[in-house]
């Protein structure tokens, strides 16, 4: 039985790519966090704040369910999710900003809340298939643009609430990197430095695996907005662009058809380029779990600032 979105949908031909499931996540977390409202709503709202990375593979899992998985898995990553979102209510407990005094309510049910975590999901998916494995023409992008308000529909946000075309979000979010309302508190600023290793674990990642969450780090930072990576007072030396664009590029290219008649040989590589991340999601999961159980933390100075 198929999905919400058929094969040949962009959104499926984007979100099927594992290197952009590997990282667009973080780098929407991290813009997502310049949105006190948005922000405080995840935080406050979170059974296991000791425990962010599982939650954010949680969050991944059901968002390729939605987007690569059969209508009833789908089914069901849409119903957990409304049942999640129907307590997550409330209003800012101090000042965040010009725009976002003590008392300002948020609510996960909110459009305009709703909009904005799609804004941030869609502009990350986009940076990084662009980064990591081909630029889309204009008209695909206006198809994965209106894939994924289809998909934040389906999740429940009103058509309305989100820009009519690509070109009218594209506006939309140059206005709100250059307006007062990005702003960070010290939890938000806390965790967008962990996600991107500027603040480091108790624990190292298993040394097979370094080098993988060395790149989507490295590669995260790179792809951030100018206006975020200065929010948070995050460093982009010469070294760093230099071995980002390195990184990219090499991605870029293994994900390159090979020309000619050779286009019709398999590629032995297609099963790790291609497919759902679930078998890392969980992993990571897992992991975290096993350290916290050893009293080591994933974001160490994160419960301290709970509520910040």
């Amino acid at each position: 039985m198929g999905g919400y979105f058929a094969a040949d949908s962009m959104a499926v031909q984007v979100m099927g790519n594992r290197a952009v499931g590997l990282t667009y996540g973080q780098r929407a977390l991290v813009i997502g966090a310049t949105c006190p409202p948005l922000f405080a709503g995840t935080m406050a709202h979170t059974s296991t704040p000791q425990l962010p990375y599982t939650r954010l593979m949680r969050t991944a899992r059901l968002f390729e369910a939605v987007f690569l998985g059969s209508r009833e898995q789908a089914d069901q990553a849409l119903a957990h999710t409304a049942r999640r979102h129907a307590t997550v209510t409330g209003a800012l407990s101090g000042d965040t900003g010009p725009r976002f005094p003590a008392g300002t309510p948020y609510s996960a049910t909110d459009p305009h809340l709703m909009y904005l975590t799609m804004a941030f999901a869609f502009d990350s998916a986009l940076t990084m298939q662009e980064l990591l494995v081909r630029g889309l023409t204009q008209g695909e992008r206006e198809g994965l643009y209106a894939d994924f308000v289809r998909w934040a529909e389906l999740f429940g946000m009103p058509r309305s609430a989100a820009p009519s075309s690509y070109a009218a979000f594209r506006a939309d979010m140059r206005a709100y990197l250059a307006s007062d309302g990005l702003w960070l508190t010290e939890q938000a600023r806390a965790v967008g430095s962990y996600l991107v290793g500027a603040r480091r674990a108790d624990y190292a990642a298993p040394p097979p695996l370094r080098p993988l969450f060395a790149g989507m780090r490295l590669v995260v930072l790179g792809a951030l907005p100018g206006q975020v990576r200065a929010a948070y007072g995050f460093s982009w030396r010469p070294a760093q662009r230099l071995a980002f664009e390195t990184v990219t590029r090499a991605t870029r290219a293994a994900h390159r058809r090979p020309p000619g008649p050779l286009r019709a040989l398999p590629d032995p590589a297609a099963g790790m380029k291609r497919g759902t991340n679930d078998w890392l999601l969980g992993g990571v999961a897992r992991a975290e779990r096993w350290h916290l159980s050893q009293g080591r933390h994933s974001m160490p100075d994160l419960l301290a600032r709970r509520g910040g």
